[in-house]
């Protein structure tokens, strides 16, 4: 197992946690595109429990909120 995290690590440069963290950021970007949800109905799809964390993580890697994220695609 611990084989399996290192070379996850070496190839993504990232933790497991932040793995994820991204990938499910990257679900949220296009739902936002999408769908007609709500921001906090996204981050709990998402698996964010709950939407102030969402939106933390959302600016740290899009470099806007999800809300201004989604009125620059409208």
């Amino acid at each position: 197992m611990h084989n399996y995290i290192r070379k996850r690590k070496a190839i993504t440069n990232r933790t497991t946690s932040a793995f994820i963290r991204s990938q499910r950021l990257k679900l949220a970007k296009e739902l936002l595109q999408k769908s007609d949800a709500t921001i906090s109905e996204i981050a709990y799809l998402v698996g964010f429990n709950t939407s102030s964390y969402f939106i933390k993580y959302f600016k740290e890697i899009y470099h806007c909120t999800p809300n201004e994220f989604q009125s620059k695609t409208l």
